[in-house]
This record gives structure tokens, C-alpha cells and sequence, in this order.
């Protein structure tokens, strides 16, 4: 059984730092693209990040450029996201997610096919 298994939320001032993991069980995915998902309440699921298999190719949405970033350890078979600089609309469910594709990269919540349970991120003013 495939699992993808977030941590690291929870609630910060803004201005400060968290650091998610995700971590894979039930098979390797290091030779897939692996992406970071939020959902604020009444919003859509959108993508913050996403990295290739062998971590050379990022991609990052706009809102949180320059304030985080995604990397992997393939041999852990987890991904990461350093969050700084939070601000209060950072705050929201934060997804793992995993492409089944192999050597692939995806942007989309259709092209990833494993997702965790999400783990809450909330930003006080």
C-alpha cells in the first residue's frame, strides 16, 4: 500500500519558518516527479512547487517564489519544502503529492496520481 505521509505544520507568526516533509512508503518514487499542493477553505487545490526526479528541475508558483523552496532525498524516498517569510495567505492544508509517470514532471492536480492526508499550515499577523 502506497503512502504518502506529510509533517511539519502547524501555527507561526508571520515573517517565520516551517519546514515540511513528506515522506513515501509502499514503493520508491525516485524515479518520479513529486509536487507541494495547498487548499485554503473555500479555495481550489493549487500547486506551491514541484521538483523532477532528479532534483535538476523546480518549479514554483508565484506567490511563494524566492520563499520556498522544494528538494528531495531520493534515497530517504521523501521531499521537502522550506517555507520562510510566511505570511498570513500562506496559510492553508498543505499535499504531497507523487507522479507515477517515470522521469516525468507535473504541474497539475491531474497528473499526480498519490496524495497524503495534508497537514495545516496557519500564518498569524
Amino acid at each position: 500500500q502506497v503512502q504518502l505521509v506529510e509533517s511539519g505544520g502547524g501555527l507561526v507568526k508571520a515573517g517565520g519558518s516551517l519546514r515540511l516533509s513528506c515522506a513515501a512508503s509502499g514503493r520508491t518514487f525516485s524515479r518520479n516527479a513529486m509536487g507541494w499542493f495547498r487548499q485554503a477553505p473555500g479555495k481550489e487545490r493549487d500547486i506551491v512547487a514541484a521538483i523532477s526526479w532528479d532534483g535538476r528541475n523546480t518549479y514554483y508558483a508565484d506567490s511563494v517564489k524566492g520563499r520556498f523552496t522544494i528538494s528531495r532525498d531520493n534515497g530517504k524516498n521523501t521531499v521537502y519544502l522550506q517555507m520562510n517569510s510566511l505570511k498570513p495567505e500562506d496559510t492553508a492544508v498543505y499535499y504531497c503529492a507523487a507522479d507515477s509517470k517515470a522521469y516525468g514532471m507535473a504541474y497539475a492536480t491531474y497528473e499526480y496520481d498519490y496524495w497524503g492526508q495534508g497537514t495545516q499550515v496557519t500564518v498569524s499577523s
